[in-house]
């Protein structure tokens, strides 16, 4: 079975569905915000110019984008992906999220990567996040939903460096069911 890179996933707090074209001003609105970049390798993404060039687009043509949607107000208050899908190393990643941030920092980060990591491991084995090297908000995150700290990576030669974690099925297990599957 092929892994479905858009899915709608529903959880308590948020939907995860298809990012859109016509969801950009939305997501802009939350990108706005300075302080949500200020520890990323590209901090000036708040500029209208920048996130529609580097990110917006690049997520549309990704083919793997999610708007994430808070359920109580039906607004889109972030985004993330999936990536790089290797069918033999039965491995993806996840990256690109980002949250306005009055909600950072608790239950709705977990339940978007919950919702992403369940999806995702009925097609793999081993997912991987990579972070800046000085995104210190982002590497405390993967660290409370167990992520591990692989060491430093650049996604292709002049890439920037990032910080490699892994979440595997046993770690996920653990950290979201308790260890039951």
């Amino acid at each position: 079975m092929p892994f479905e890179l858009q899915p709608t996933l529903t959880g308590a707090l948020l939907e995860l569905r298809p990012l859109r074209p016509e969801d950009f001003d939305d997501l802009y609105a939350v990108a706005s915000d300075p302080r949500i970049w200020e520890q990323h390798p590209v901090s000036d993404r708040y500029k209208e110019a920048v996130f529609r060039e580097e990110f917006f687009r690049g997520a549309l043509a990704s083919g793997g984008a999610l708007a994430v949607i808070d359920r109580a107000t039906g607004r889109i208050i972030g985004s993330s992906r999936y990536y790089g899908f290797d069918e033999a190393r039965r491995e993806i990643e996840i990256g690109w999220t980002f949250l306005p941030r009055a909600y950072w920092g608790g239950v709705y980060n977990r339940e978007m990567k919950e919702l992403m990591l369940r999806h995702a491991f009925r097609f793999v084995n081993s997912v991987v996040f990579l972070v800046g090297p000085d995104n210190r908000r982002s590497q405390r995150a993967m660290e409370k939903i167990g992520g591990v700290r692989l060491g430093m990576t650049r996604r292709e030669p002049g890439g920037r460096e990032s910080v490699v974690f892994e979440i595997t099925r046993a770690v996920f297990d653990t950290h979201f069911n308790g260890g039951v599957s």
